[in-house]
């Protein structure tokens, strides 16, 4: 028996206007901020048990394959993150601030 390597093989998919690990709902952007904070590999496979070392390994060289891309597109979900929380803001300022105090006490929780 003749074991044949695999030359080529994906770990992202693009659906949604976003980037997913290939087969999961896992985001790329979980793994991309986890390994920006300084979590490696091992470490990122055990806060997702759904997916393989090789998987975590492929999102990663995806990501850096594909720097400028990703950081913009990173950078893009930011600002629209941004955007609704200041609508939020002005919508609902009573419910907002009660969130931040309920947030500011966990905090102090722990």
């Amino acid at each position: 028996m003749t074991l044949v390597p695999t030359l080529a093989k994906q770990y992202i998919e693009q659906r949604d206007q976003g980037y997913w690990v290939e087969g999961t709902r896992i985001s790329l952007d979980s793994i991309v901020y986890a390994f920006l904070n300084g979590e490696s590999p091992e470490s990122i496979a055990q806060n997702f048990p759904l997916l393989s070392l090789e998987q975590v390994y492929g999102a990663i060289t995806f990501y850096l394959a594909n720097r400028e891309i990703i950081d913009a597109y990173l950078e893009d979900g930011e600002a629209e993150f941004q955007q609704l929380q200041q609508s939020f803001r002005e919508k609902s300022p009573l419910l907002y601030q009660k969130l931040k105090v309920a947030q500011a006490q966990k905090q102090n929780a722990v």
